[in-house]
C-alpha cells in the first residue's frame, strides 16, 4: 500500500473508523495529494451520524465518473436587470421611474374584479362623486392621529387626502409602505372630504408551487462578506469541502444561490478599514474567486451583489463587474446576475435580491423586528415591489422601468442582508433569508442585532422541503 494511502487511512482507523475492502477500489481512483483531505471529510461527516464504516459508496462522490447524471440540472434567467439599467437623470428620471412603477401595479391590480370601477383621481375631485368609488394610486404620505388614519394617494391625474376611520382598516394603513401601490374603495364624508370604507394591496396570489421532477437540492447562502476580519473563513471552507463530500444531501446538490455581499468592499461605513483585513477591493474578490472555485464543477453558481459589493450601489444592480471578478465570469458553470434577477431552477422559480430595503420596511412597519427578515419579506411580497419606499436608507436609481415591481410570482423569494436564517410560506411562496457568513459585527451589537451566521439553507426542488446545515458545530 502506498504510504500516502496508509497515512490517510491511519487517521480514519485511529479515530475508531473501519474501512470495508470495497473501499479500497474507489481510493485507488482518487488523486493521492487530495486523499488525506477527502478522508478527513468523510470521517468528520460520518462521525456526525454515528456511522463508523467507510464503505464504497462514502467514496464515489470523489470520482468524477461517480456523478449521478440522472438528476435534473436545468436552469433559465427569467429576468436581470444587468443589460435593462439606463438610469434616466433628475427629476425627469424620478417622475418617469414612478409613472412606470404605477403603470405596472395598476396591470396587476386590474385582475382584481372590483378594479374595473376605478376611476381617476381628478374625476373624484371634481366634486360629482356622490356614492361609493374605487381609487388607486401610490401612498404618498400618511397621518396617524388619535381616531384617524390620513392618507394621500397619487395616480399620474392627481393627489387626494382620504380619512380612515375603521379601526380594524387603521390597522392595514397604518402598515403600508409610503410609495407602495394601494386600492382604496371610498365614498364622499358628510362634511366633505373622502371616507376609507376598504383597501387593498397587489399583494401574490395563491399558488400552486411547482417543482422539480427529480430529487434535485438547491443551497441557498449570503453575504460572505470576504475582507472582514469577521468573516468566517473556516466554516465556508467546510461548507464548500462539504458539497464535495459522500453527504447523502450533499451529492444531490446541483444548484447554489449566492444573495449578495460577497465581499466587504471599501468604504461602505465609517472607519471600516479597522474591521478589515484585506483593505483592496481587487484582493477581496480575488480571495473570494479562490474559495468559490472549488465549488464542484457539476454545480451551478448563480451569483447577485449586495450593497457591500463593487459596482452601482443603487437598485437595481448590475452584475458585480467583470473588471473586479474575471475568474468567476470566466467559469462555465457559474453566472452573474444583477439585483434582483429571477431564475427558474427545474421548473421552480425563484427571485433572488439581496434585501436592502429590509431596513426600510422594519424601520417603518410596526411590529416589526430584524430577527424575523422573513416578515419583513412578506410585506414586499403583498406590496409586489421589493423596494417601494424612497428616499429613505435605500438608494434608488431613476430608471426609465422599474425593474423592482415583482411581476411574475415566485415559488421562493430568497433574500439575505440582515444576517438571520429566518423561514416562512406564503401563499404558495417559500420565503428564506439565508443569514451570512460574518460573525457579529460592533455595528450589529450596537443596534441589537444577534446574526444567525455560519448556516447553509438546503431546499429539496421537488418536495420544497427545508434544510439547515450549521457549520459552526463542532465535531
Amino acid at each position: 500500500m502506498k504510504e500516502d494511502v496508509s497515512s490517510a487511512l491511519t487517521y480514519a482507523l485511529s479515530r475508531g473508523f473501519q474501512i470495508h475492502p470495497d473501499a479500497f477500489k474507489i481510493l485507488e481512483k482518487i488523486d493521492v495529494k487530495e486523499l488525506e483531505k477527502i478522508i478527513k471529510q468523510v470521517v468528520r461527516e460520518k462521525a456526525k451520524q454515528n456511522l463508523f464504516l467507510i464503505n464504497q459508496s462514502d467514496l464515489k462522490m470523489f470520482v468524477d465518473s461517480e456523478i449521478d447524471e440522472g438528476l435534473e440540472n436545468h436552469h433559465i434567467i427569467l429576468s436581470d436587470p444587468t443589460k435593462k439599467i439606463t438610469s434616466a437623470e433628475g427629476i425627469d428620471g424620478f417622475s418617469a421611474l414612478f409613472v412606470n412603477r404605477y403603470s405596472k401595479l395598476l396591470k396587476i391590480i386590474l385582475q382584481r374584479s372590483q378594479s374595473k370601477k376605478l376611476i381617476p383621481i381628478d374625476i373624484v375631485k371634481s366634486g360629482k362623486i356622490k356614492e361609493e368609488v374605487f381609487v388607486g394610486g401610490l401612498l404618498m404620505n400618511r397621518k396617524i392621529e388619535r381616531d384617524v388614519t390620513k392618507l394621500v394617494v397619487d395616480d399620474p391625474t392627481g393627489s387626494l387626502e382620504m380619512l380612515v376611520f375603521n379601526k380594524e382598516l387603521q390597522e392595514t394603513a397604518n402598515s403600508l409602505l409610503i410609495d407602495q401601490f394601494v386600492m382604496l374603495t371610498i365614498t364622499p364624508g358628510k362634511n366633505g372630504g373622502f371616507i376609507v370604507k376598504d383597501l387593498v394591496v397587489p399583494d401574490v396570489p395563491d399558488h400552486i408551487t411547482n417543482r422539480s421532477k427529480t430529487d434535485t437540492y438547491a443551497v441557498l447562502i449570503s453575504d460572505l462578506h470576504v475582507g472582514s476580519k469577521y468573516f468566517m473563513e473556516r466554516e465556508f471552507t467546510e461548507f464548500v469541502e462539504w458539497l464535495s463530500s459522500p453527504d447523502p444531501i450533499a451529492r444531490k446538490v446541483r444548484f447554489v444561490l449566492v444573495g449578495g455581499d460577497i465581499i466587504d468592499g471599501i468604504g461602505i461605513f465609517p472607519n471600516q478599514d479597522k474591521e478589515l483585513l484585506l483593505v483592496d477591493v481587487n484582493e477581496q474578490m480575488l480571495k473570494a474567486a479562490q474559495l468559490l472555485d472549488k465549488i464542484p464543477k457539476h454545480i451551478k453558481v448563480f451569483i447577485i451583489p449586495g450593497n457591500h459589493d463593487p459596482g452601482r450601489r443603487a437598485l437595481p444592480q448590475p452584475a458585480i463587474p467583470e473588471k473586479h471578478n474575471l475568474s468567476l465570469w470566466n467559469r462555465e458553470n457559474f453566472f452573474m446576475l444583477g439585483n434582483p434577477s429571477m431564475i427558474e431552477l427545474n421548473g421552480v422559480k425563484i427571485l433572488m435580491f439581496h434585501g436592502q430595503s429590509l431596513d426600510d420596511v422594519v424601520g417603518t412597519t410596526p411590529g416589526l423586528s430584524y430577527m424575523q427578515p422573513a416578515k419583513a419579506m412578506r410585506v414586499l411580497l403583498k406590496a409586489r415591489h421589493l423596494s417601494p419606499v424612497y428616499g429613505k436608507r435605500t438608494p434608488i436609481a431613476p430608471e426609465v422601468e422599474d425593474l423592482m415591481v415583482i411581476n411574475d410570482v415566485p415559488d421562493i423569494f430568497h433574500s439575505g442582508h440582515i444576517h438571520v436564517v429566518d423561514l416562512d410560506m406564503y401563499k404558495g411562496t417559500l420565503i428564506v433569508n439565508s443569514g451570512a457568513w460574518q460573525t457579529q459585527t460592533g455595528y450589529q451589537a450596537s443596534v441589537g442585532i444577534t446574526p444567525t451566521p455560519g448556516i447553509a439553507v438546503i431546499i429539496n426542488l421537488a418536495t420544497m422541503k427545508v434544510f439547515t446545515k450549521d457549520f459552526t458545530e463542532k465535531t
